[in-house]
This record gives structure tokens, C-alpha cells and sequence, in this order.
């Protein structure tokens, strides 16, 4: 791993293994139905088992894994209504994140948006990046700290990260990240001209077009199963 994990105080220590053990489930590394061992963990980090059952019963409460009898604590398996649900509820609090950027923008985040709106169309314009999940994440947690209100951003992140964990596939369709990328930008630059109205609009279009990019894939992928 490369990581000290035994140098930072309990409570640090805690949150970075939690944040750790949630990056793995998120990038793909633990799959739905894997088994997450708390001593394979722990030696996997080289830490004791405490700070693993902690991370592990967090996100337990978080719906990431579930303990099932005689298997332990596995990821766990969101179902297509479920991930439906959660683009909903995102939808409308996205829109609610837009409204607010706009409300309170400021110079500095002005600058943010600026500076990531030319990292994006360069992105575009060369073709070249390959992995948009990354910048993706980049882009929504903007959006979300503009808004200035910390609970917002807890549940945004959380929503967010449920898509990121169990809706990969809509992001395999050929052309969809290229296609977010550019709505992104007209929603950034909505924000910066401070139109509340159009950014909510351009906000709603985006999860909806993510929606059914899911549900599309979803269906495509039922079709070569059959």
C-alpha cells in the first residue's frame, strides 16, 4: 500500500480508513456480493481490526454493505428501482445546489468555476481523457461546496457516491461522458452569468439525461443477456 496507517492519531485514523475501504467499493476494486473480511482488512493495512469494524458497520448504516448470515459483511447489491429512486431525490437537490451557487457565488469560486469550465472544454476539444468519472466527481463536488450549506453537501456526496458505486453503466454507453461533460460546462457557465433559472434547468436536463442513460444501458445489457 505505501501508507503508514499507524502514524495518525485514532480519530484521523478512523476517518481515513473509512474513506479508504469506501474508495475501493467506489472504484470497482470490491464488487457487489464481495465479501469485505474485517482480518484481511486489517492486515491488508496493516492495523488492527477496531478501526476496520468501525469503517465497515459506517457504511453498513450507509447502505454500502450489509452483513448476511453465514457470509459476514458483504457489498451490497442495489437494485434498478432503488438507483432509479436515487436519481429523483438527486435531481431535485442538484437543482436546489444550482439555485444556491448562484445566490452565493463569490469571486473566488467564480474563479473555480472559470477554471474548471477551460479544463473541461480542453478535456473536449483534444479527445483525449478517457476516464471522465474522476473529473466528474470534481465537478459535482463544486457544485455541491458552492452551495455553501454543509448538510446539503453531506447528502449530495452521499447520493452521488450511491451512483458512482452501483450506476457505472450508464457511463459505458458510447458517448454519454462526452455528452455530461458538455452539459456540465452550460451549467458552470449559467452559474457564472448568474442565471438561477436556467442553471435549476440545465441542472434538471443533466440528471435526467443521466437517468436515462442508466436505464438504457441497463436495458441493453438484459437484451445480450437474452
Amino acid at each position: 500500500m505505501g501508507t503508514n496507517w499507524t502514524e495518525e492519531n485514532l480519530i484521523s485514523l478512523r476517518e481515513r480508513v473509512y474513506i479508504h475501504i469506501k474508495d475501493l467499493i467506489l472504484e470497482g476494486e470490491f464488487k457487489t456480493g464481495d465479501r469485505l473480511v474485517e482480518r484481511e482488512l486489517a492486515e491488508r493495512l496493516n492495523i488492527s481490526r477496531t478501526p476496520i469494524r468501525e469503517a465497515l458497520f459506517r457504511l453498513e448504516s450507509q447502505g454500502f454493505v450489509k452483513t448476511v448470515p453465514r457470509k459476514g459483511v458483504i457489498v451490497a447489491d442495489i437494485s434498478e428501482k432503488e438507483i432509479i429512486e436515487v436519481f429523483t431525490i438527486l435531481s431535485s437537490l442538484e437543482v436546489l445546489a444550482a439555485k444556491l451557487a448562484v445566490q452565493k457565488l463569490d469571486d473566488e469560486t467564480k474563479g473555480k468555476f472559470i477554471e474548471y469550465s477551460s479544463k473541461v472544454a480542453d478535456c473536449l476539444e483534444s479527445g483525449e481523457y478517457t476516464d471522465y468519472s474522476n473529473l466528474h466527481g470534481e465537478l459535482n463536488h463544486l457544485l455541491y461546496s458552492s452551495a455553501k450549506n454543509a448538510k446539503l453537501y453531506e447528502i449530495l456526496s452521499g447520493l452521488s457516491d450511491y451512483i458512482r458505486a452501483f450506476a457505472k453503466t450508464g457511463y459505458k454507453n458510447p458517448g454519454r461522458p462526452e455528452k455530461s461533460m458538455e452539459e456540465h460546462l452550460r451549467i458552470m457557465e449559467a452559474i457564472c452569468n448568474q442565471e438561477i433559472e436556467m442553471a435549476e434547468y440545465l441542472t434538471k436536463i443533466h440528471i435526467e439525461n443521466s437517468r436515462k442513460a442508466y436505464i438504457e444501458a441497463v436495458n441493453k445489457g438484459k437484451e445480450k443477456r437474452n
